[in-house]
């Protein structure tokens, strides 16, 4: 039997809505991130895992900080020091954009200890546990920009090299899958973006028609037990239904308020025969993103009204963001003071957006018609007023009248 844990996209260096931590000086979103990892890991250590797979997005840029890169190396020294080999796939905020560069994992790879085994390329290899050996195929983020600089594809489009990407990265995983050894345990484990994938946050804006896409049935194939995933922040199981599973691990903390909703955490999975592989997605300790979007009405004050709605909810060290919007032709009397009183106890105010309700403005009837009468002006002009449509005989009758008595002087 063959245990690991499965996460991603840790991200580190993701500082948005926080604040410096006056107890280390480091940014207090940053180390949301890293007590999320290192809740990952003291799972890792307690059960006893035979390795733990890493699939790709350690930091949010190619170039991280040193503080960031000293979080991570302390992280991953705790699984070398319990014993646990660690497997690195290099994802695409890991890799450089410059060819001949190092990817910003490549520094476990000099490390001059055992235990640590960085995959920027696509590889096979044999893992050896101390549960017995485990067949690793992977496939790091498949990047372009060696592939564009080659004379063969100097001419292709961006959507061609896309294509050919894809099907080419397909066809290595299928050449590697043929050649396993099918009575061991056998993981593929990948940065990749498969097209039943449902996105979230920021990712929508970053990656939509970009990516090369992989269908499920391109990844789900013999003689694999589980398919391991990262680059999609939402814990997702592709193949819930088949066998093997292809599941995103998700991100082990929430980037942005387009996952305020999702449950963050990572798997542990277990190989026990060939015929049967199971995983538990373990939550991790998350900060909340609470959003308000409240339509405001016209009968309270505005402000009393976001603060009864802030006070129903436990908004103690979350991270908030208020949206209301005000009745069409009402000014914006909110004070921003008292709201920001009101979230004291929030780890960070994100932002107060109002959205004003414009007053529809009402069209002019045509009545540029040079065959109509004048009362055939003034029949029409009454029957687009939604309010006079019923008294049009009656309001044509005495219009005329003045028109008459306006004549008669």
């Amino acid at each position: 039997m063959i245990r690991f844990v499965h996460t991603a996209d840790i991200h580190f260096g993701v500082e948005n809505y926080g604040k410096i931590d006056p107890h280390t000086g480091i940014h207090s979103r940053l180390l949301d991130f890293a007590k999320a990892v290192d809740f990952c890991i003291d799972v890792a250590i307690e059960q006893q895992v035979d390795f733990f797979l890493f699939c790709g997005d350690a930091y949010k840029t190619h170039h991280p900080s040193q503080t960031q890169q000293k979080l991570l190396l302390k992280a991953f020294l705790r699984l070398y020091n319990a014993h646990i080999p660690v497997i690195i796939i290099v994802g695409n905020h890991d890799h450089p954009l410059s060819f001949g560069k190092a990817n910003t994992l490549d520094l476990f790879q000099e490390l001059p200890v055992n235990g640590f085994h960085v995959i920027a390329k696509p590889t096979s290899m044999v893992l050896e546990t101390k549960s017995g050996p485990v067949s690793i195929v992977g496939i790091p983020w498949p990047a372009r920009n060696t592939i564009a600089i080659a004379q063969k594809h100097f001419q292709k489009s961006s959507a061609e090299l896309t294509d050919y990407i894809a099907k080419t990265v397909a066809h290595i995983i299928f050449a590697f899958a043929q050649k396993l050894d099918p009575q061991l345990p056998a993981v593929l484990a990948g940065h990749l973006t498969v097209s039943s994938g449902v996105f979230s946050g920021s990712e929508k804006r970053a990656i939509y028609g970009t990516d090369p896409l992989f269908l499920p049935s391109q990844l789900a194939i013999p003689p694999f037990d589980y398919v391991a995933l990262g680059h999609l922040h939402r814990h997702q199981n592709l193949n819930a239904n088949g066998h093997p599973a292809v599941v995103y691990s998700g991100s082990p903390e929430r980037i942005d308020f387009g996952e305020r909703k999702e449950e963050k955490g990572f798997c542990v999975v277990t190989i026990e025969s060939k015929e049967k592989t199971a995983y538990e997605f373990i939550p991790t300790p998350t900060r909340s993103f609470i959003q308000f979007d409240i339509t405001l009405n016209e009968h309270e004050g505005q402000t009393q009204q976001l603060i009864s709605a802030i006070s129903r909810h436990n908004i103690a060290d979350a991270i908030i963001k208020i949206i209301y919007r005000i009745p069409a032709g009402k000014k914006d009397l909110v004070d921003i003071n008292a709201l920001q009183n009101a979230c004291a106890s929030a780890h960070c105010l994100a932002g107060v957006v109002p959205y004003i309700q414009r007053v529809q403005r009402e069209r002019r009837t045509q009545l540029f018609d040079i065959s109509m009468d004048v009362q055939d002006v003034i029949r029409t002009y009454l029957a687009a007023k939604p309010d006079l449509k019923d008294r049009v005989p009656e309001l044509l009758q005495k219009t005329l009248q003045l028109m008459e008595q306006d004549d008669a002087t």
